[in-house]
């Protein structure tokens, strides 16, 4: 009886036989296991990477130049102002062209709110280097008739030499916009030497006393020789009439100026005047870029999924080449979850990895390409930060399957092949 009874030894020890405690797969050796699963073959880790570079980049870069652009156009926006407002001569009731007062100036300056005012008269007439030029060669400069304030009124800048004032206003001389200049072939060194530099205008010898900055709220100004309204009248037949009148108010008093603006400049004929705020074709470049941002970030996106294609294309490769791993692991106590948890796991790295690099790369792109067109810097950390979420996502989705495909190997398949 003795012999058959259970000893002291047997009888504590066979309850620990039946409870074997679980296997255990801490998240640092999760993460160690995936990171030495990549880098065993890290070529095709690199190229499978890659892609999920290359959507980030795009993301990160597409949303950071579009934010730069805006700050500068913003900038732009500060800097010139949004309180200009042109007043033109549209078409008569007729279908000619209409004719704008010649007090139209004046009569806008007496509106309240008006701070300053000037016109702009179109003048028939040619502009040429020297009176050798074939007349039918205008080089596509018009010759304007151009009030005192115009330079102020509008925020003209003078590149060199100076402005229309009462004194050069009586004789016959000009001041050039940058396109004008450029394409008649002076320059400041002309301007600053002793001799002074005369144009052929209108069948006269005009002295150039003036040369212009691109003007961004008037490039029309930027093909045209300025001219005093007295010296217009006096050496060129000009009528008097003007064809644009620019007037500046007040930010908040923008839209009550706009409203009876035509009214003061054509009592008789509103209609025939077209009023404009050049303000708005920088307003409409950036909702033009705007447009471009979402296009480009739709590109952005199928680079990404192409990205996540890859990665999930590497890791169900990578589970095919792996199966002896896997049963071997299966036979040693790993469970399924653990095997599923090391690929999804290599995934979701291989995935951020490509997230890091591409961020990294997209911050290097819009730094660069900001500081070359002269933009400032301007990335939102939520790019960023969206990027590097989508990646996560991006590696979930991906590791799913060829994650599962591992997990459901039995481990005397595996060990068979």
């Amino acid at each position: 009886m003795n012999q058959l009874s259970p000893g002291p030894n047997h009888s504590s020890n066979h309850p620990q036989a039946l409870n074997l405690p679980r296997a255990q797969l801490a998240p640092g050796d999760a993460t160690r296991i995936a990171i030495e699963g990549i880098r065993a073959r890290p070529l095709r880790a690199a190229l499978a990477g890659l892609g999920i570079a290359l959507g980030v980049t795009a993301l990160v870069a597409v949303v950071g130049l579009s934010e730069s652009s805006k700050a500068q156009i913003n900038q732009e926006l500060d800097a010139l102002g949004t309180n200009l407002l042109t007043a033109t001569a549209g078409n008569s009731f007729g279908g000619g062209q209409a004719q704008l007062p010649q007090d139209a100036v004046a009569m806008v300056e007496r509106i309240g709110p008006v701070q300053q005012a000037a016109g702009v008269g179109n003048i028939n007439a040619s502009i040429y280097r020297n009176d050798k030029v074939d007349p039918i060669k205008s080089g596509g400069i018009g010759v304007n008739a151009a009030t005192r304030s115009l330079k102020d009124t509008v925020g003209l800048v003078i590149a060199d030499g100076q402005w229309l004032s009462a004194i050069t206003e009586q004789f016959p001389t000009t001041v050039l916009g940058s396109t004008a200049a450029d394409r008649l072939g002076i320059t400041a060194e002309l301007i600053r030497s002793t001799n002074p530099t005369q144009v052929w205008l209108g069948n006269h010898w005009f002295t150039v006393i003036g040369l212009l900055e691109p003007s961004d709220l008037t490039p029309e100004l930027d093909s045209s020789a300025l001219v005093s309204w007295p010296a217009a009248e006096k050496y060129l037949s000009f009528d008097g009439h003007p064809t644009t009148i620019y007037e500046t108010s007040s930010d908040t008093s923008v839209d009550a100026v706009r409203n009876v603006l035509a009214a003061t400049v054509s009592p008789s004929a509103p209609d025939e005047v077209q009023v404009s705020r050049p303000s708005d074709a920088l307003a409409a470049k950036a909702a033009t870029d705007a447009a471009f941002t979402g296009l480009l970030l739709g590109l952005g996106a199928i680079a990404l999924l192409v990205g996540g294609l890859g990665v999930a294309n590497t890791m169900v490769v990578s589970v095919l080449e792996r199966r002896q791993e896997i049963g071997l692991r299966r036979a040693l106590g790993a469970t399924r979850r653990h095997i599923r948890n090391q690929f999804l796991g290599e995934a979701v790295t291989l995935s951020v990895l490509g997230g890091i690099a591409g961020a990294v790369l997209g911050i290097l792109v819009t730094a660069i390409i900001a500081t070359f067109n002269g933009w400032p810097i301007s990335l939102p950390i939520w790019a960023i930060s969206a990027g590097l979420g989508v990646t996560v996502l991006v590696g979930i989705v991906a590791g799913i399957f060829p994650a599962s495909r591992g997990a459901k190997l039995p481990p005397t398949a595996a060990l068979s092949i």
